[in-house]
């Protein structure tokens, strides 16, 4: 059993984000504003970049003599 009075009240809060996108969900404050969201997140997008090794496998083989 929960005691009153102790816990914020929760309630439906409109959720802004720099995209655009809005959204409801529920928090104990009246309005959120975020940078980022599932609609613009390039995780969820698949607008990710790929970020290659760029060279290193050849830099070390490069710097220990290695031959391929």
């Amino acid at each position: 059993m929960m005691k009153s009075g102790l816990h914020p009240e929760m309630k439906k809060t409109k959720v802004t984000c720099v995209c655009g996108a809005e959204f409801e969900m529920l928090s104990v404050r009246d309005e959120l504003k975020t940078e980022i969201c599932s609609n613009c997140h390039p995780f969820y997008t698949g607008k990710t970049k790929r970020i290659t090794a760029g060279g290193r496998v050849e830099k070390f083989n490069k710097k220990y003599g290695i031959q391929k």
